[in-house]
């Protein structure tokens, strides 16, 4: 099924015109069927999965109206796929059984600040970029910092993480509360804004990372933290990436409180030297940021140095001011599209893996390895202090042999990283990309959690065909 058909889809899956016709009387111009806007819904911007259009997308306003949209959708019997910013990059809003898309952009409120207590309630819409805005007279702000402008409920969806999870933790760690629409549209709360309970089941922790096949996250209670008094980058570059992983190792190791440290291969430099006009040298290079006072990160960047240059890096370069901060960082967002420069009229398609931190020197030089010999162009960046990293591979997307050198390498990455203990996915998720892989690393775990999926929503409507095959 493609989604571009209405007979075709209705007489296999449900009676999508009948839906379409009962939506349409409960949204009015906030249904919309047209070509542009479906195939927009049907992938995400950066991703290389195939562009899969609902058959209608639904833009939503309230949490009332996403559970009056999914009863109709049940009713029915037609598959639904949540959609926030469409940032996600294993296929995870593509609607491979077609469907209605439920867009909940324009649910980007801020419902309510609680600074005494260090939470916020938010509506799904709300981007971290536009909650740290917000935030920003208050002294207080939202670290988790995964690169792209991704709704917060899409990042609780897809449990993200980014460049502060080392010293922040990933969503799954700073979600305290949610209110969510199941697959009968019945509305449920996670639990209160209490930091912790011991009443029953840990909804939040199901549904955290679940990319919406149990159901619709409508709002979240969130953690804050406050601005700390003095936030120092600094920038050091090795002469192999083996050294520059070594030098993390000890660093996280040692209990040297960085906020974030990434890494870049020398490739990765080159690209973003040349995108955003930086004059780095062209060497395996650590970003590195810390927190706090001003003693304590003067303590922490002397610890770091000394790491640094026992493992060969003499070009430590701190950077304090707001500017120069905004600059490399931004620099090290823009990974991506400088990675994409690279190769321009080339097929892009990006990866990640995670390992324990003590594995992690050893399977990035071997990854780094393959790509050489498989004579593709990946350049690699790295969340590099909690083990994870991204490849961004590029080749002919309509060559059999560069498609096939493609897919054996994102085999041998995704089974390196188990061998080393770790994961397929450490925060892009599984969605159409990585099902694959779910047996090699859950075993029979996997059945377990399609019984989850079977007794929350029995006709399989909720995003069908992500996470699990079918």
């Amino acid at each position: 099924m493609t989604g571009n058909s209405l007979k075709s889809y209705s007489e296999v899956y449900g009676e999508i015109d009948l839906a379409i016709l009962d939506l349409k009387h409960l949204l009015g111009e906030n249904l919309v069927i047209s070509t542009a806007v479906r195939k927009q819904h049907g992938g995400g911007e950066v991703t290389y999965h195939q562009n899969m259009p609902p058959d209608a997308v639904a833009f939503a306003t309230s949490t009332a109206q996403v559970s009056e949209i999914v009863k109709i959708c049940a009713k029915h019997v037609v598959p639904i796929i949540p959609y926030g910013a469409g940032s996600s990059l294993e296929g995870q809003v593509s609607a491979i059984k077609g469907g209605i898309c439920i867009d909940l952009s324009a649910m980007n409120q801020v419902i309510q600040v609680n600074a005494a207590d260090l939470d916020v309630t938010v509506g799904a819409g709300l981007t971290r970029q536009e909650l740290n805005i917000y935030l920003r007279d208050s002294g207080l702000f939202f670290p988790i910092d995964p690169g792209a402008e991704a709704t917060l409920a899409g990042m609780a969806a897809t449990r993200a993480s980014g460049t502060n999870a080392v010293r922040y933790g990933t969503m799954r760690d700073n979600v305290i509360n949610m209110t969510v629409v199941m697959p009968n549209g019945e509305i449920i709360k996670t639990g209160g804004r209490a930091k912790k309970s011991a009443a029953g089941y840990d909804l939040a922790r199901l549904l955290i990372g679940s990319e919406g096949t149990l159901g619709i996250i409508t709002e979240l209670t969130l953690k804050l933290y406050g601005i700390p008094e003095k936030i120092l980058s600094a920038v050091c570059s090795f002469d192999s990436i083996k050294q520059a992983c070594e030098a993390v190792i000890l660093t996280i190791q040692t209990g040297v409180p960085v906020a974030r440290i990434e890494l870049l291969d020398e490739i990765q430099v080159g690209a973003c030297n040349s995108y955003s006009k930086l004059s780095l040298e062209v060497k395996p290079t650590l970003f590195i940021e810390f927190h706090g006072s001003e003693n304590y990160c003067a303590e922490q960047v002397e610890m770091f140095k000394d790491i640094a240059a026992e493992y060969g890096s003499d070009d430590f370069k701190a950077a304090a001011k707001t500017e120069q901060r905004n600059v490399l960082w931004k620099a090290r967002h823009d990974a991506y599209w400088a990675g994409c420069d690279l190769a321009p009229g080339l097929a892009h398609l990006s990866t990640d893996v995670c390992v324990p931190i003590s594995n992690f020197a050893d399977c990035v030089t071997q990854t780094k390895q393959d790509i050489i010999d498989s004579g593709l162009i990946g350049p690699i960046v790295g969340h590099a202090g909690d083990g994870n990293f991204h490849v961004l591979l590029s080749f002919d997307e309509n060559s059999a042999e560069d498609n096939k050198k493609m897919q054996h390498f994102l085999d041998r990455l995704a089974a390196r990283a188990l061998h080393y203990e770790g994961t397929c996915t450490g925060e892009h998720g599984i969605g159409l990309g990585k099902a694959k892989y779910m047996f090699a690393e859950h075993g029979a775990g996997v059945n377990y959690m399609f019984a989850i999926k079977q007794a929350l929503d029995p006709d399989n409507i909720m995003n069908p065909g992500k996470i699990f095959y079918g």
